[in-house]
C-alpha cells in the first residue's frame, strides 16, 4: 500500500521541475536549468548559515560599509561571496553584479564565458539578522546583449522586460525559493532532512481580494499628499475617485522587503516604498531597481499583479546605473493602479 501511495504521489524537486519546464523549449540547451539549480544550491548554503548564525559567530557587523552606504553584516558578506563563487567558473555567465559591490563582477579569464547575466541582492533585509527576523536573497537573470568576450556594464543595465528568469529565497521558519522563467510562478520549500527544495506552491496567483498593505509609516511625514491619501484609502478612510471605499486592509510591515513581498504575493495586497520627497537621503526612493524592483516586478506580473514607480511599470524603466534607486508600488493590480491614480491627481499639483 505504501509503495502504491508513493507511486501516485509525485514528489517534485526543484531540479525535476526546472527540467520539466525545459522540455517546453525544444531549443533549450540546459544551461539556464543548471544556472537556476546553482542558485538553489547557494540558497541551501546560505540557509544553513542563517539557521546556525548565533552558533558560528557570523552575526553582527563586519565594520565596513557597502556601496549603498550601509553597514555590512557578516552574513551579507558570506552570502555575497557564496553566490559569486558558485557561479564564476561554470561557463554559464558573461558577467555578474551584486547589490553589495560597486562595479560589475566580470568572469575570471581563467574560466569560459557564457551567455547569461546574473544580478543579485545576496541578503535583503540584513539589518534584521541580529533580531532573528526573516531575510532573503533576490536574483535576476538576463541574456547578454554584447556579442563576445567578457560581459560589460551594458549587459547588466537592461529593462526588466528582458528578464529570462527571476526569483527570491526567504530564510525564515522554513526556507522557500520562489521563481519564474516566464511560465508562471512556483514556490519550493527546503526539506532540511533530505536537503532538497520540494514543490509546495505550484502556479502561484496573487489573490483577487487583497488582505494587506505594507509600508513603513514611520516615514509618513516625508510623503507627498497623493501617497498619504492613498494610504488612507487602503485603511478605508478615503474614497477613490469613483466614490468607492476600500474595505480596510490590515497593515503588515516586517522591514525585510522579500518577506513583506512574499506575504502579499500569497495573501494579496500591496507593498510600497515611495520617494521621500523631503528626505535628502532618498529623494528618488530607497530600493534598487536592478536588484529588487525589476526581478520582483517580473515575478508579480507572472502571478497576475503589477508594479509601478508611481508613474510607469518598473519593467519598462531603462536603468542608467547599477545602483539606481526607485520608488516602488508592487502587488495586487488594482491597488497599484489606485496608487498611480492618487499620485497623478494630487502630486501633480505640488
Amino acid at each position: 500500500m505504501l509503495n502504491q501511495t508513493m507511486d501516485h504521489a509525485k514528489i517534485n524537486t526543484i531540479e525535476r521541475h526546472i527540467l520539466d519546464e525545459q522540455q517546453s523549449h525544444p531549443e533549450a540547451t540546459g544551461i539556464l536549468t543548471s544556472l537556476l539549480y546553482d542558485i538553489a544550491l547557494a540558497g541551501k548554503v546560505i540557509a544553513s548559515q542563517t539557521t546556525r548564525g548565533g552558533l558560528v559567530e557570523i552575526l553582527g557587523k563586519t565594520g565596513t560599509t557597502n556601496i549603498q552606504g550601509e553597514e555590512v553584516m557578516k552574513l551579507d558578506e558570506l552570502a555575497d561571496r557564496m553566490i559569486y563563487r558558485l557561479n564564476d567558473h561554470t561557463g554559464r555567465l558573461a558577467v555578474m553584479a551584486s547589490e553589495e559591490q560597486e562595479d560589475i563582477l566580470p568572469v575570471s579569464p581563467r574560466y569560459p564565458v557564457g551567455k547569461y547575466v546574473l544580478l543579485y541582492d545576496p541578503l535583503d533585509g540584513s539589518s534584521n539578522i541580529d533580531y532573528n527576523v526573516s531575510i532573503g536573497t533576490i536574483f535576476a537573470i538576463y541574456k547578454r546583449t554584447s556579442t563576445s568576450g567578457p560581459g560589460i556594464l551594458a549587459d547588466c543595465l537592461q529593462r526588466g522586460r528582458n528578464l529570462i528568469a527571476a526569483g527570491y529565497l526567504v530564510y525564515g521558519a522554513s526556507t522557500m525559493l520562489v521563481y519564474t522563467s516566464g511560465m508562471g510562478v512556483h514556490g519550493f520549500t527546503l526539506d532540511p532532512i533530505v536537503g532538497e527544495f520540494l514543490l509546495t506552491h505550484p502556479n502561484i496567483r496573487i489573490p483577487e481580494k487583497p488582505k494587506y498593505y505594507s509600508v513603513n509609516q514611520g516615514y509618513e511625514k516625508f510623503w507627498s499628499e497623493g501617497i498619504r491619501r492613498f494610504t488612507k484609502y487602503l485603511q478605508g478612510d478615503e474614497p477613490d475617485f469613483q466614490g468607492q471605499y476600500c474595505k480596510g486592509l490590515s497593515m503588515r510591515y516586517i522591514g525585510s522587503m522579500v518577506a513583506d513581498f512574499h506575504r502579499n504575493l500569497l495573501g494579496g495586497g500591496v507593498f510600497f516604498y515611495p520617494a521621500d520627497n523631503k528626505d535628502p537621503n532618498f529623494p528618488h526612493g530607497k530600493l534598487r531597481l536592478c536588484y529588487e524592483g525589476a526581478p520582483l516586478a517580473f515575478i508579480v506580473e507572472q502571478a497576475g499583479g503589477t508594479s509601478s514607480n508611481g508613474n510607469q511599470n518598473l519593467l519598462d524603466i531603462q536603468p542608467e546605473s547599477l545602483h539606481q534607486r526607485t520608488p516602488m508600488f508592487i502587488g495586487s493590480r488594482d491597488l497599484v493602479e489606485k496608487a498611480e491614480e492618487f499620485i497623478h491627481t494630487y502630486d501633480s499639483r505640488e
